[in-house]
């Protein structure tokens, strides 16, 4: 039976270099691989690939649909601090809900939106 391997996400930004510094610096990535217009980075099993599309609308623009990926951590808190310390834009606080899952959410410059969250069980 096939598998699937492993997941990327593709993100649209408008700023590259600016992009790259966010999930390097903020969000602890490491660059993989850059080349004119693209850039990979990762961190631990989160893996994307970062395209400048300059005269795209942000994700900031289309609401709800700005959500991207939502990531099962194993200590959620400890990666809410670290996130925090970096003054992370939160659009969700760290909190314990009732389908079991303590998670918070984040927003990138672009305005991707993105959830973090561990398993209470």
């Amino acid at each position: 039976t096939m598998k699937i391997t492993e997941t990327r996400i593709v993100l649209a930004v408008q700023n590259l270099s600016a992009s790259v510094a966010y999930y390097r610096d903020v969000l602890g990535l490491e660059i993989e691989f850059d080349s004119p217009g693209w850039c990979f980075l990762s961190r631990d099993a989160f893996s994307v690939m970062l395209g400048e599309c300059p005269d795209t609308p942000p994700a900031s623009a289309i609401g709800d649909h700005s959500y991207v990926a939502y990531f099962v951590v194993d200590d959620a808190q400890a990666l809410f601090q670290e996130f925090a310390a970096r003054a992370v834009s939160l659009i969700k606080s760290i909190t314990d809900e009732p389908w079991g899952m303590r998670e918070f959410g984040i927003c990138t410059p672009d305005g991707h939106r993105m959830m973090f969250g561990q398993s209470l069980d």
